[in-house]
């Protein structure tokens, strides 16, 4: 039988604040598979959770994260931006997709790198475009990756053997059973992101998907007729 694999992505950012160790928590207890999250670099190089360039949308500072120091950032936001280390301990044993914003080469080899350290490299894959995933690639050869893709154009052949990713990350408005078919005839699996009502979910699965990405964790377990363990009322559909 196909296993969908559920996708929290940043945590469980309609009830607890994205990217944070407690909105981590919330989606593993809500019946996720695995937790997305977004990393990027302080001024002192520390891998750190924020998926923007600054801190003003969650934090209401308006310095960029890239001139400040990893003891700064921990400062300004009361220790509410874990850096990456903190996270994989808190998901110990659990799946972890590492989205890469910035595809820096020195970026992306410093976060594989502490990932590598954390002795976390098997349960931890990267999503991101093509430089991002080639500079993966590069960094660790026995990486698994999630190859975003934005366009239905497929990627270049050239693209995919020097990323040889395990999947295909798709926006869910692109997917179609032709796309999934397609992408499973060539060997691929086909990941979707970012579903947030039942509906769309339902009409993912029935394409034959391997991965949903959403914000809405009790959703899609509901759809997928898991039980979870967290508590209150269930987004609409």
């Amino acid at each position: 039988m196909r296993t969908l694999t559920a996708v929290a992505h940043r945590g469980d950012p309609y009830r607890v604040r994205e990217n944070t160790l407690p909105s981590l928590r919330s989606a593993f207890d809500r019946g996720a598979d695995a937790v997305e999250i977004d990393v990027r670099l302080t001024a002192d190089g520390v891998p750190v959770l924020l998926h923007d360039d600054a801190l003003d949308r969650l934090w209401e500072h308006d310095r960029p994260l890239a001139v400040l120091s990893a003891a700064e950032v921990r400062g300004v936001t009361g220790g509410g931006v874990p850096t990456l280390e903190e996270a994989l301990k808190e998901t110990a044993g659990h799946r972890v997709l590492v989205d890469l914003p910035d595809p820096a080469p020195d970026t992306v080899r410093t976060v594989v790198g502490v990932i590598g350290e954390c002795g976390a490299a098997d349960r931890v894959y990267y999503c991101a475009g093509p430089a991002a995933m080639l500079a993966v690639r590069a960094a660790d050869p026995a990486a698994e990756i999630s190859l975003t893709w934005k366009s239905l154009a497929p990627p270049r052949p050239a693209l995919l053997a020097a990323v040889t990713p395990r999947w295909l990350n798709y926006r869910f408005g692109l997917v179609s059973r032709e796309l999934v078919d397609h992408v499973h005839g060539q060997g691929y699996l086909i990941s979707a992101w970012t579903a947030d009502t039942r509906r769309t979910m339902r009409k993912l699965v029935s394409h034959g998907v391997d991965s949903i990405t959403t914000n809405r964790m009790d959703a899609l377990a509901t759809v997928l007729g898991r039980r979870s363990q967290g508590t209150g009322k269930e987004p609409q559909a």
